[in-house]
């Protein structure tokens, strides 16, 4: 595993429990407004090892009970199926944040009961994909599987969509939130410049829009909220 980032407490990334994130490096798309672009870009050291981090669960046991393992893109890295079973046995609770382009990983994982809840991103409406997650269409499939998996209703499970006023309108969210007609829960997340960007020159959407937005998302999605705001 090559972990990037370490935030030893959380209690907002796991819904229902007091957790730590784990950050993994690399990612396979390029969204020009990732908050964590240096996991994205920045591959040339690794800033803790599983040594590290299991050895801080197992002295957190009791205190913590939720791992979230997030990116970059976790299911890129070949070692996240072992690392996950080690977490497991110490008895916590593992959260997974996935780009959906890797479903049958995905899908293994929750099959073989290692992940406890999901939340994946939709970057956009399967149009506008290429452009904001600077992905080839040709991974479209791929999503549009790991979305349909989750609705499944095979574990629990948020979508979520950072929305950046250069890529997102009304139209795009009641279209995203139509995709996931049905879904658990869907949040709205406001962007915010990290100054680590990929891209340049890209911008919040105020909180009016923001507010149609979600109304629009709620038409399709009962559980439907805005974060960030």
């Amino acid at each position: 595993m090559i972990f990037g980032g370490f935030q030893k407490l959380t209690l907002l990334d796991f819904p229902g429990r007091v957790a730590c994130t784990l950050f993994t490096k690399g990612c396979n798309f390029r969204c020009p407004f990732c908050h964590n672009a240096l996991l994205v870009t920045d591959m040339d050291e690794m800033s803790y090892t599983d040594t590290e981090i299991l050895d801080y669960l197992e002295k957190r046991t009791g205190i913590l009970d939720g791992v979230c393992i997030t990116g970059g893109e976790p299911l890129m890295q070949p070692g996240l199926e072992e690392f996950i079973k080690k977490v497991k046995t110490l008895g916590y609770a593992v959260k997974l944040d996935t780009n959906g382009s890797y479903p049958n990983k995905l899908k293994d994982l929750v099959n073989k009961g290692l992940i406890d809840y999901v939340a994946m991103d939709i970057k956009n409406t399967m149009g506008k994909y290429p452009l904001t997650a600077g992905i080839d269409e040709r991974l479209i499939p791929a999503v549009e599987e790991s979305i349909d998996f989750l609705l499944s209703g095979a574990v629990p499970y948020e979508f979520r969509t950072t929305v950046v006023a250069e890529h997102h309108n009304i139209s795009d969210i009641e279209q995203i939130a139509k995709r996931i007609s049905g879904a658990e829960r869907y949040f709205l997340q406001k962007f915010v410049d990290s100054g680590h960007l990929i891209g340049e020159n890209l911008h919040e959407v105020d909180e009016n829009t923001m507010k149609n937005m979600l109304e629009k998302a709620k038409k399709y999605v009962k559980t439907a909220e805005l974060r960030g705001i």
